[in-house]
């Protein structure tokens, strides 16, 4: 039992790295790609890794009646729209700087579980819900942002509408009744997701990819590495150690993105970019109810 729980903590730490590292990675990836076939190759390449590693398994069926809306569900949100979304961001706004606005989920997940879950929501947790959002406010900086630059604007609100899409995505998540399990529904929810991006990245994207052993790297570490382990990683992490601990690891990845972005693509680590993650940080921490050993 004690090397499982050691092999665990192991694999929490590899999540963190993974994710939070991949902010520059997909970064640098943009440069060379559009958006939309970035995420498209991404889906693609983590469908073909967790469809063998099922077959290996002996896992590899198709979906019960009872999960096709869950297929649908969080293939057209988290695969399709998210991913996408926040490739689209990352090409306006500094990669740690999107980590912290992509992150800040939780926040949206508690008003949209009391309104639509019913679930109840203490004051604890609606305190962490207003210091997140007095973070996001020091964040996006209202009062000194450049209005005039509608590029960098969109980028904000697009990041910000991927954590609410992924929110969405949480309470369905939530809601519906599970027959299979994550990982078996996983490789039909990247289908449904790849039949949405991709027609719509052939008939909208003009800009030529500029093909590089760079590229093909980067490519490979997010459909490999950043979806398919890491989505297999954080699972069974989750099985394995308490529910508040595995939370607050995974409020781990945007710092480590922002520290990623700094020494990998030297972004400035502002006052403002500081105060912003402190507050959306210790406002996510106030939404995990210890008493329920609950996770976001």
């Amino acid at each position: 039992m004690k090397k499982i729980f050691s092999s665990a903590w192991f694999l929490l730490v590899l999540v963190v790295i993974i994710w939070g590292a991949n902010w520059p990675i997909m970064k640098i990836g943009l440069r060379s790609i559009d958006p939309l076939w970035f995420a498209a190759a991404r889906l693609g390449i983590a469908l073909i890794a967790i469809s063998l590693l099922l077959l290996f398994m002996g896992r590899l069926k198709r979906p019960h009646r009872q999960d096709i809306p869950i297929v649908f569900g969080v293939g057209v949100m988290q695969f399709a729209i998210f991913v996408t979304l926040i490739n689209v961001g990352l090409t306006e706004v500094n990669a740690g700087r999107a980590a912290l606005l992509s992150y800040t989920t939780p926040l949206w997940v508690t008003p949209g579980a009391y309104f639509f879950l019913k679930e109840p929501v203490s004051k604890i947790k609606l305190v962490g819900a207003g210091i997140g959002l007095c973070g996001l406010l020091v964040l996006f900086n209202p009062l000194g942002f450049d209005w005039s630059d509608a590029s960098v604007v969109k980028g904000n609100v697009i990041l910000l509408v991927a954590a609410l899409v992924w929110a969405l995505s949480i309470l369905h998540i939530r809601q519906h009744q599970w027959k299979g399990s994550v990982l078996e529904l996983t490789p039909w929810q990247i289908i449904v997701a790849l039949m949405i991006v991709v027609p719509y990245a052939w008939f909208s994207t003009t800009r030529p990819v500029i093909w590089s052993t760079e590229l093909i790297m980067i490519l490979l570490y997010n459909g490999v590495m950043a979806t398919a382990l890491g989505q297999w990683a954080a699972m069974r992490v989750t099985q394995i150690l308490p529910a508040v601990t595995v939370s607050l690891g995974f409020l781990m990845v945007p710092l480590m993105g922002i520290l990623s972005s700094t020494l990998w693509l030297h972004e400035p680590f502002t006052l403002t970019l500081g105060i912003g993650a402190v507050l959306i940080v210790g406002g996510l921490l106030l939404q995990i109810n210890l008493r329920k050993g609950s996770s976001h």
